[in-house]
């Protein structure tokens, strides 16, 4: 079983409440928000997101199979909000 106390990264790509990135960088995560590669073609998404563990996003991002795939590091991805898509 991997471990996962390497997980540190962590790429926020549409708008959270700084609450979420104030308990992340408190708990000892390296925290990035970039809120305009929602609007971004999927390659540069993939390519930002090659460099993190952890990929957060809401309704404005569409994490796809591609994105995924094309992600090894990736470990997580959480969505915040309500509802479904």
């Amino acid at each position: 079983m991997d471990s996962y106390d390497n997980m540190n990264r962590v790429l926020i790509t549409d708008d959270v409440d700084t609450q979420c990135v104030d308990m992340l960088t408190a708990n000892g995560f390296l925290v990035e928000k970039d809120i305009k590669l929602a609007k971004q073609p999927k390659e540069e998404l993939i390519k930002r997101v090659q460099e993190v563990d952890i990929l957060i996003v809401r309704s404005a991002t569409k994490v796809t199979s591609a994105i995924i795939e094309g992600s090894p590091r990736l470990k997580l991805i959480g969505r915040a909000g309500t509802g479904t898509d």
